[in-house]
């Protein structure tokens, strides 16, 4: 389910922040109206996307820091492959309503349908408007210098049915490549695991 989420996040920030060259606005609202209102016409246009990135997971389960690294490959509509290079090879393939995850070093090799998962993040977070996605979460719009010069996204859910399995979800948009530069996912489960995907296009 997390590398779900990660892949639905991966969607709804390639449509965020695709295009998104935000101009200084009073109003937060307005400022991401704008950010979303950008990318539409550059997210009809985009069919495929690769990224590096690098997954930082803690937990109070863990003594330190569990730091990955891979690549990961969107070709839309429903086909995404995360390739773990570190610490242990792995893929995890969602394909249409398929997640397969395969693991050698472990001797894992499982599939399994995800349809109803997947239809879940479709509706609130790919196919939502701005309106819709406030209606769906709390969304503050900044700009930042830290890591570097970036707009901020801070989005907790109000629903329920969001809320089962994600705390909050901060998205940081390179204010110069235009493009996503991190994002990190806090679980709403006392003892899951919290992620930080760092990108690099």
């Amino acid at each position: 389910m997390r590398a779900l989420l990660f892949v639905g996040v991966c969607l709804v920030a390639v449509v965020v922040s695709a295009s998104a060259a935000l101009r200084q606005r009073t109003a937060r609202a307005d400022a991401f109206d704008d950010l979303y209102r950008r990318s539409q016409s550059v997210n009809k246009t985009l069919k495929t996307l690769t990224a590096r990135f690098t997954e930082t997971t803690t937990s109070s389960l863990l003594t330190r820091p569990l730091i990955s690294h891979g690549v990961v490959a969107v070709e839309r509509p429903a086909r995404v492959v995360l390739r773990y290079s570190d610490p242990e090879m792995r893929v995890v393939l969602i394909d249409g309503g398929q997640l397969t995850i395969s693991w050698p070093a472990r001797n894992i090799r499982q599939a399994r349908d995800i349809g109803a998962a997947q239809r879940r993040v479709q509706k609130y977070f790919v196919d939502s408007s701005p309106d819709e996605l406030r209606q769906h979460f709390d969304i503050e719009t900044r700009e930042t210098d830290r890591p570097a010069r970036a707009y901020h996204l801070t989005m907790v859910p109000k629903r329920k049915q969001i809320q089962e399995g994600l705390a909050e979800l901060e998205l940081w948009v390179d204010q110069s490549s235009q493009l996503l530069s991190a994002m990190r996912m806090k679980s709403s489960m006392s003892f899951a695991p919290q992620t930080q995907h760092t990108c690099a296009q």
